[in-house]
């Protein structure tokens, strides 16, 4: 298995709005289009695709944040790998890939935030590295 991390382009949409449906998220491939564009125009957003044999296997988004009270800090914004390719390195991969980002933006915290249900993901983030040092609750108001 040779895999190959680059830049996420507006030409992986279609492949990229068919792995976040393995997450549950229905979106367009008109919305996607537009938020992999305004991700490519930020200096403060990040994404990358894995590739295996010329077809995307998964993708990876991570922002830079600053806020008042505490340190800038980066945090995945989605990690997603096909649910036929999981298991095999890919999401570790990525990982790797944003905490070279990291680096270079000169950021030393790497955070996620994981629905309470996703209990895989959460081992998963466990045994790459990440510590749990917080629960959440997470409110919306839809304007």
């Amino acid at each position: 298995m040779e895999i190959q991390v680059k830049p996420i382009q507006v030409e992986h949409a279609k492949e990229a709005q068919i792995l976040s449906k393995q997450l549950g998220y229905e979106i367009s491939l008109n919305d996607t289009i537009a938020n992999i564009s305004e991700v490519l125009s930020s200096k403060t957003h990040v994404a990358f695709v894995a590739i295996e044999n010329n077809e995307v296997v998964g993708w990876i988004h991570a922002f830079k944040t600053t806020t008042i009270e505490s340190l800038p800090f980066i945090e995945l914004a989605g990690l997603v790998v096909d649910e036929k390719q999981r298991g095999k390195g890919i999401g570790k991969i990525l990982i790797e890939k944003i905490k070279e980002w990291c680096k270079e933006q000169n950021v030393l915290s790497l955070r996620v935030r994981s629905n309470v249900k996703r209990k895989e993901a959460h081992q998963f983030y466990l045994n790459n590295g990440f510590k749990e040092i917080k629960e959440q609750k997470v409110f919306q108001m839809n304007l």
